[in-house]
């Protein structure tokens, strides 16, 4: 049997992974943010998640490439750490001010990215190609890095 490129699931989860990628970063990268920054905005803003911990499950990376970026993004002011509850040695992220105004901006850019891929896909289709992908990646641990 001969192996063809073309015909392997993960050639093509790749490809789509890189089209979508590349549109996304392009619009993040005018807003002064990576893939990663820009989950870790999803996650406290929208999600509420404010332990670094939370925010690696969350994201689907180590804890080290969140502090990492936790880190980065502090000294950019778009978050901040503050004491957390109980005996105050642990720390809770919260947004900025900017931090809010780059999360709002991005949206319609994430919103626009994801519909260019489902607008080709019927909603069914989509519900069941999100069902196979949660699937495949239910069992792996989380990546260093996105």
């Amino acid at each position: 049997m001969t192996y063809r490129l073309h015909d392997s699931l993960g050639f093509r989860l790749s490809r789509a992974a890189r089209i979508q990628e590349k549109r996304l970063d392009a619009g993040l990268r005018a807003l002064g943010l990576t893939r990663v920054t820009w989950c870790i905005l999803l996650a406290v803003g929208n999600e509420d998640l404010g332990r670094p911990s939370d925010i690696a499950r969350f994201i689907g990376i180590d804890r080290t490439a969140t502090s990492r970026a936790l880190g980065q993004m502090e000294r950019d002011g778009l978050i901040a750490r503050i004491a957390g509850t109980g005996d105050g040695r642990t720390r809770r992220v919260a947004l900025t001010a900017s931090g809010e105004d780059r999360l709002k901006r991005g949206e319609p850019l994430a919103m626009a990215n994801n519909a260019a891929m489902e607008t080709q896909l019927s909603v069914s289709d989509i519900e069941r190609l999100k069902g196979l992908l949660d699937t495949l990646i239910a069992d792996e641990p989380p990546l260093d890095r996105l």
